[in-house]
């Protein structure tokens, strides 16, 4: 039985080349999306066993994403696409519930195998990004905890890509008066007082990218 794929990246091209090449593997790809609430919400309507997320979505990032996934569409194996192989990246990918994590530069060596182990219930890290978990165990690295929600996490991106407060209000449905509530939670939590230092936080913990 074919196998079942969600794609999301906001490049139409990157996502031609992955239909292209995931159909060829003999898998069907049921939805294409350029974000992450568009993502969630294709998710939800066609079940797809795995979903290959850019981590660099705007809106809602690839782990975002895949947290929201792993809660509202558990069968749905994540798979995060990314240029990144550094530590902090793939530790945080996989806190966030990804099965895979696999370097844009080897996306179409990696991929189809990626997929296919996901499906049968392993982990795929591209070989590159081995090293750097094998580090962190041995090290006994971790990211230090999260101490935000979902929506504020969300609200972080939303700044950091330099949207106004009316602006994320419009696009969360949500008024004013909340979403400079979470703003000023968020900012109290993180122990931060400029959005300058905010926007480094968000690079730092894979929300955005510079």
């Amino acid at each position: 039985m074919s196998i079942h794929i969600l794609l999301a990246d906001d490049h139409v091209m990157v996502r031609q080349g992955f239909r292209t090449l995931l159909e060829q593997a003999g898998m069907v790809v049921v939805g294409e999306a350029s974000d992450g609430p568009e993502a969630l919400r294709l998710a939800r309507a066609h079940t797809p066993e795995v979903a290959v997320l850019d981590i660099a979505m705007p809106r809602l990032n690839g782990l975002e994403t895949t947290r929201r996934l792993r809660e509202t569409v558990p069968q749905t194996k994540s798979i995060v696409l990314t240029m990144h192989t550094e530590e902090p990246y793939v530790l945080e990918a996989l806190q966030a519930g990804a099965a895979g994590y696999v370097l844009k530069t080897q996306a179409a060596a990696d991929i189809v195998q990626a997929i296919h182990a996901t499906v049968h219930g392993a982990f795929y890290l591209s070989p590159q990004v081995a090293t750097a978990v094998v580090r962190a165990y041995l090290t006994g690295s971790t990211l230090p905890p999260d101490p935000l929600t979902s929506r504020e996490r969300e609200i972080v991106q939303r700044i950091a890509e330099g949207q106004t407060t009316k602006e994320i209000a419009a696009h969360l449905g949500l008024s004013v008066k909340t979403v400079e509530s979470h703003r000023i939670n968020l900012m109290r939590k993180l122990d931060i007082h400029e959005t300058a230092t905010l926007v480094r936080y968000a690079i730092r913990r894979g929300l955005t990218t510079p």
